[in-house]
């Protein structure tokens, strides 16, 4: 039943599950799809950006990241906008033009994230608020 929502959704967003890299990801993301934000929340109650992304590579890849946005990125391969991948993490500089975001690149120009304003959802690369504030991807060895 999972993987047929998994399905369901990944189609839903331009995705053939037959051709995505990580199905579980997408699983593992629409299970947190409506998971409201709590600033250092790392649990169904409320989350944030970086324990989002924390959450989903302990989930999907066992692989551990720890702190904020900004430690993430220190442990990246830094890679171009045009360069991302799918499970490939992007970053924004939005608060002082400091790194203070992050979320995961799913392919076709979208992403998951934890956003203050709406909790965990999908979002597009070139809506003009996420434009303006990207800075970088990145890439974590799995």
């Amino acid at each position: 039943q999972q993987l047929e929502w998994c399905f369901q959704y990944s189609n839903l967003l331009g995705y053939d599950i037959d051709f995505v890299n990580y199905p579980k990801l997408f699983e593992s993301i629409s299970q947190w799809i409506g998971t409201p934000y709590r600033y250092s929340g790392n649990d169904k109650n409320g989350i944030d950006c970086s324990g989002f992304v924390a959450e989903m590579f302990a989930e999907v890849f066992s692989k551990k990241l720890d702190g904020s946005a900004k430690d993430i990125f220190k442990t990246v391969e830094p890679v171009r906008k045009r360069e991302l991948q799918e499970g490939d993490l992007v970053f924004f500089r939005i608060r002082h033009r400091r790194i203070s975001h992050v979320g995961i690149y799913l392919g076709n120009n979208k992403f998951a994230h934890a956003s203050t304003q709406h909790g965990v959802i999908i979002s597009d690369l070139s809506e003009a608020y996420y434009d303006k504030y990207f800075y970088k991807g990145g890439r974590i060895e799995l």
